[in-house]
């Protein structure tokens, strides 16, 4: 484990801050790992991190096409939050959330997880019954969430306009203890974690194949820096897991969409929670460094472009203004978008795949950042020992089998 004194930080000052090592090694690939993990995000850094940490798998490499982090990770809007209705999902992002609260102790590195609480607001009747039914699934869940009054919501966030004529706050179902964390952080803490473990972390290396032996089991993958054999492999790649799938044999019940976000010039603070505001599908939260964090839905088309279209932006904005009257002051410092992968009930897939000793981690749509933790642990379980608790509701088969997990019909929002 890292630790510098005082003195050690002055010293580096002096000279520049030349003499820190790197956070992670640069590796060469090996002829042969136990594990390949396909995507170097959150997701596969921590499935890489939980085979070694819980089931002593060392013998790992994490291939990423581009840069560390530099996907969906490093692109979105940092909620965390476990209120969803149904069982499983609760299950699976609340074992993520209490992840997060000891993360940075875990990893000794500094994710800054922020538990601001995140607020979900009431704005038809419809939701109001919604939110209602959740808040008690959640007591059955064991999960710490209450439906607020339009009085609470006020006091909570005093900058908000609760008696818009279109959109009036009519109550929001609140979680104390949800929050966020700096999503690149999480990333290069997991990537040192696993390379003081002994991981080979290979960015710039994309996949161009992957390999199967006579009797149909994965062999490995090809890539652009060589090709590397493997005993299992872990496909782990968001918006892009339907080209994986393809390579490997096997077709996704999943499409992909841009996902965009802005943020503000930065303001002084105003803004200590996260409010999410289904009806006109935008959410906003303050960032440390004094920036409003807007984000909304998907666009409408599908595409494997990082940018999406303007036309979302003005719409996401436009639907925000009326109940933050003050963002309408403000200027747009910077926006971006992520690839998501979509399934039709809006639920994830952790599963085994056709292809025997392949598996996959996908489908996570608009949410994927808050479940990275409890997604890391599940999905290396389900590689070592071939089945996870966690897993056993988001297997592939479910499609065929209709037993679908519909959170966007339940929430009224897939995030």
């Amino acid at each position: 484990m890292r630790r510098y004194s005082a003195f050690a930080i002055a010293r580096e000052a002096l000279r520049h801050h030349t003499g820190w090592k790197p956070a992670w090694a640069k590796a060469e690939p090996k002829k042969r790992y136990d594990v390949i993990i396909v995507g170097g995000g959150g997701h596969g850094l921590a499935t890489a991190y939980w085979l070694g940490k819980n089931h002593g798998i060392t013998n790992v490499a994490v291939v990423e096409k581009g840069w560390l982090g530099g996907g969906n990770t490093g692109r979105n809007t940092t909620i965390i939050r476990s209120n969803y209705l149904q069982d499983p999902s609760a299950a699976l992002y609340e074992k993520s959330r209490s992840l997060y609260e000891t993360m940075s102790q875990d990893l000794n590195y500094n994710v800054m997880f922020s538990p601001r609480g995140v607020l979900m607001l009431a704005q038809t009747e419809h939701e109001v019954r919604g939110y209602k039914r959740t808040a008690h699934a959640n007591a059955l869940q064991g999960i710490k969430t209450r439906f607020i009054s339009p009085r609470e919501v006020k006091k909570i966030c005093p900058i908000m306009n609760i008696d818009g004529p279109r959109y009036p706050v009519l109550g929001g179902l609140w979680q104390e203890r949800a929050g966020t964390a700096r999503h690149d952080a999480v990333a290069w803490g997991y990537a040192r974690a696993c390379s003081d473990m002994g991981m080979d972390i290979i960015e710039q290396c994309e996949v161009t194949a992957v390999r199967r032996d006579e009797t149909g089991k994965v062999a490995g993958i090809d890539t652009t820096r060589g090709s590397i054999d493997c005993g299992k492999l872990g496909i782990v790649v968001a918006g892009n897991s339907g080209r994986l799938a393809d390579m490997a044999g096997f077709r996704l019940p999943v499409e992909s969409v841009p996902l965009q976000a802005l943020v503000s010039e930065p303001i002084k603070p105003c803004m200590d929670i996260v409010v999410m505001a289904n009806t006109v599908h935008g959410y906003m939260s303050q960032s440390d460094k004094g920036e409003m964090v807007i984000g909304g839905g998907t666009d409408g088309y599908n595409a494997y472009t990082q940018r999406g279209s303007f036309q979302h932006i003005e719409e996401t904005v436009r639907a925000l203004v009326e109940t933050f009257p003050m963002i309408s002051r403000l200027k747009m410092l910077r926006q971006w978008g992520g690839i998501v992968d979509m399934t039709g009930d809006r639920s994830p897939i952790l599963s085994k795949t056709p292809v025997e000793n392949c598996f996959i981690n996908c489908g996570w749509g608009t949410g994927g950042f808050k479940a990275t933790p409890g997604s890391g642990w599940a999905m290396a379980e389900l590689m070592a020992k071939g089945h996870a608790p966690l897993t056993d509701a988001f297997g592939l088969e479910r499609f065929r089998e209709g037993r679908f997990i519909d959170e966007s019909v339940a929430a009224g929002v897939a995030h």
